[in-house]
């Protein structure tokens, strides 16, 4: 999968895709990854890539001319088919479900904003799509394209050191993850679960399942009412539910 990413801090976006999975998985070419910089593409002596809004108002706005030619360049860099994102607070919430969508195409040019945002008829003629992280306001568009990039990039095939990872990941299956232990088998007089010790992998899937059911109940209970449980699961879910009263009384 390629990422084209338009940013004013080309090297926000290099210096941290370069660590950790997505880091490994552009070393492996697994994922490939082009930074541009609207700068490039202005034609004044100061570069400039911002302009007072009309109407007034604190803040300044990306100027249309440059950020169009780059996300032209952007674009025909690479004679695919590609999807052209804006990453904003306006955006659709970025979920699970949104990164597996976003997973299945071949390349994804990424557009992080700075200051009050860019021109809105940028926005209607070459947005495809539009983005958020969160229902918050950041600085710029880098810290959203590197957590939508990493999350994405988790999704791909070979990306992860074990097959089976993101598959386990909380969200994957509406849940959260499971509890997770390491060893010691004994810290500070807390010994791990015991049936994490039996070496019986059927009574661990079990218990790992009831722990997910059991953890999204206490910590995000609406995530439950947006999945249909079985009857196996809702089964598990109350002897948790159970359980944790048991512990209460």
């Amino acid at each position: 999968m390629r990422f084209d990413v338009i940013t004013l801090f080309p090297e926000v976006i290099e210096k941290t895709a370069s660590m950790g999975v997505v880091g490994r998985a552009i070393s492996s070419d697994k994922i490939q990854l082009k930074t541009w910089n609207p700068r490039d593409f202005t034609e004044d002596v100061h570069r400039r890539v911002d302009d007072r809004p009309f109407g007034g108002g604190p803040g300044m706005v990306m100027k249309i001319e440059p950020l169009r030619k780059t996300i032209q360049s952007a674009v025909e860099f690479v004679k695919e088919s590609t999807k052209v994102i804006y990453l904003s607070p306006q955006g659709r919430r970025l979920d699970q479900q949104g990164v597996n969508y976003l997973s299945q195409f071949s390349r994804l040019v990424l557009l992080a904003g700075r200051y009050e945002g860019i021109d809105e008829r940028l926005l209607d003629d070459y947005i495809d799509e539009e983005w958020s992280i969160g229902d918050f306001v950041l600085s710029g568009g880098e810290l959203p394209a590197l957590v939508l990039m990493d999350a994405v990039a988790r999704t791909l095939p070979g990306v992860l050191g074990h097959e089976c990872s993101a598959n386990e990941d909380s969200f994957i299956a509406g849940l959260l993850d499971h509890p997770h232990y390491t060893r010691p088998d004994v810290f500070d007089g807390v010994a791990v679960p015991d049936v994490l010790l039996t070496g019986d992998h059927k009574k661990i899937a079990t218990w790992r399942e009831k722990q997910a059911l059991g953890k999204t109940w206490q910590k995000r209970p609406d995530l439950l009412e947006k999945i249909e449980l079985s009857k196996h699961q809702q089964s598990l879910l109350d002897e948790y539910i159970q359980e944790q009263n048991n512990l209460k009384s």
